[in-house]
């Protein structure tokens, strides 16, 4: 099932990644796209910054540092289940 998912727009591959696995992914430039995301996948440089870590209630944020797209993929998959 297709979820609603805003990514950082540096992380181009993780965008593709998810969304060749039939993922909606919305990218973040502003504090305002993660409205009614049901995850948001930041670079945890500027989550706090963005104020997307308490923008988003609803869903949960995942920092992508140190990871790759697809265990981005993966951490998004499981927690949407």
């Amino acid at each position: 099932m297709a979820r609603r998912i805003g990514v950082e727009e540096s992380l181009q591959n993780v965008v593709q990644a998810l969304r060749e696995k039939g993922h909606d992914v919305v990218e973040l430039k502003q504090e305002s796209d993660s409205q009614g995301c049901d995850c948001c996948v930041v670079t945890g440089i500027d989550s706090n910054v963005m104020g997307i870590q308490n923008a988003v209630t609803q869903g949960s944020v995942i920092e992508a540092s140190g990871l790759s797209a697809d265990e981005i993929c993966q951490q998004v998959e499981s927690r949407l289940q």
